[in-house]
C-alpha cells in the first residue's frame, strides 16, 4: 500500500513541474539603433522583448561612434530595428565589426518620405517619427517582424500594436488641436538643423535652421547671412535649441535676428528617464506644447 502511494506521489511530481513553467516564449533580444526607435519597439513587444537602443539618450544618431560594446549587443541580438533613410550612415560598419548575421528591419518602409535639395543634391529627410502618422507605419512593420522572430506571442504584438496606434492617433489629434488655431503667418520657428519637415508637412509650420539634414553638415557664411534675411523679413519671433546638438550656431543666428528663446526641443533623442521626453509619447506632446505656446505668445 505505502509502495502504491509512492508510486502515485512521484508520477504527480512532472505534472507539477510543467504547471509551474512559463506558458510564453523566452524574451526576444532586441536591438533598436536610437532610443526614439527602441521606446517604440517596447511599446509594440511589451514584455515579450528586451530592447537596448545603440544610441543612448540625448544623443545624435547622425554622429554616433559605435564602442565594442555596442558591437556585443549587436552580435547577440535576434532582431536588429533601424529607421532607414540613410539616418545610420554608421550600421553597415558596425555590422561588419561585430559580426553580427541578420539583416536590420528598416521600420520607415512604406513612409511617404519628403526630399529636398542638399549641396546641389535631392536628398531623403530621414526624421519621419516627428509625424506620429509615419511613427504609425513604424509600428505596423515593428509588429509584423517580433510576429515572425516569436509567433508564439504574435497576438500579444498585434494588441499592443493596435493600443499604441490609438496614442499615435491621440497625439496627431492633440497636435492639430493646438496649431490648427494659430495662424499661418505665424507658425514660423528657427530650430538647429532641419529635422522637423514631417512636423512641418503635417501642421503647416516652417522651420528654419542654419544646417541641413544632419549635424554633420556645416552652414557657410553666405547661407547664415541668407538665413538671417529671411528671418527678418518673415519676422520669426522664437527660436530653439535641440538635447542633440550644439545651440551655439543657432543662438548667433537669433542673436542677429532679435529673435526669443523659445526653449529646448528633443529631435532625434529622449532624455533620460528624469527629463521632460523620456519616451515617444511624452517627447512628442512636450514639442508640441514647446512650440504652440512661442508661435501663440508671438501672435
Amino acid at each position: 500500500m505505502i509502495s502504491r502511494r509512492l508510486l502515485l506521489a512521484a508520477a504527480a511530481l512532472p505534472a507539477l513541474v510543467l504547471s509551474a513553467a512559463p506558458a510564453s516564449a523566452e524574451t526576444l533580444k532586441v536591438v533598436a539603433s536610437f532610443t526614439v526607435l527602441a521606446d517604440v519597439v517596447k511599446e509594440v513587444g511589451g514584455e515579450h522583448v528586451k530592447v537596448t537602443s545603440l544610441v543612448g539618450p540625448n544623443g545624435d544618431p547622425h554622429e554616433f561612434e559605435p564602442s565594442p560594446a555596442d558591437a556585443k549587443n549587436l552580435k547577440a541580438a535576434e532582431v536588429t530595428f533601424v529607421s532607414g533613410e540613410g539616418l545610420e550612415g554608421w550600421m553597415d560598419r558596425l555590422i561588419t565589426a561585430s559580426g553580427y548575421k541578420g539583416k536590420p528591419v528598416t521600420v520607415s518602409e512604406g513612409v511617404v518620405t519628403r526630399t529636398m535639395e542638399e549641396d546641389g543634391s535631392e536628398i531623403t529627410d530621414p526624421h519621419v517619427w516627428n509625424s506620429p502618422v509615419n511613427v504609425k507605419v513604424w509600428v505596423a512593420n515593428i509588429e509584423k517582424a517580433l510576429s515572425a522572430a516569436d509567433p508564439a506571442d504574435a497576438a500579444a504584438f498585434k494588441a499592443n500594436a493596435a493600443k499604441y496606434s490609438k496614442t499615435l492617433d491621440e497625439l496627431n489629434a492633440y497636435a492639430h488641436s493646438k496649431f490648427d488655431k494659430i495662424p499661418d503667418d505665424r507658425r514660423k520657428v528657427l530650430t538647429s538643423h532641419d529635422a522637423f519637415g514631417y512636423f512641418g508637412r503635417e501642421y503647416n509650420v516652417s522651420f528654419l535652421a542654419p544646417l541641413g539634414l544632419s549635424t554633420e553638415s556645416e552652414a557657410s557664411a553666405a547661407d547664415v547671412a541668407k538665413l538671417i534675411e529671411q528671418i527678418k523679413s518673415e519676422r520669426v519671433k522664437a527660436y530653439f535649441f535641440e538635447n542633440s546638438n550644439d545651440p551655439r550656431l543657432v543662438k548667433q543666428v537669433a542673436k542677429a535676428t532679435g529673435a526669443e528663446p523659445g526653449g529646448e526641443l528633443y529631435v532625434e533623442s529622449l532624455s533620460d528617464a528624469k527629463g521632460p521626453a523620456p519616451t515617444y509619447e511624452k517627447m512628442f506632446r512636450y514639442n508640441v506644447d514647446q512650440l504652440a505656446a512661442a508661435m501663440a505668445k508671438s501672435s
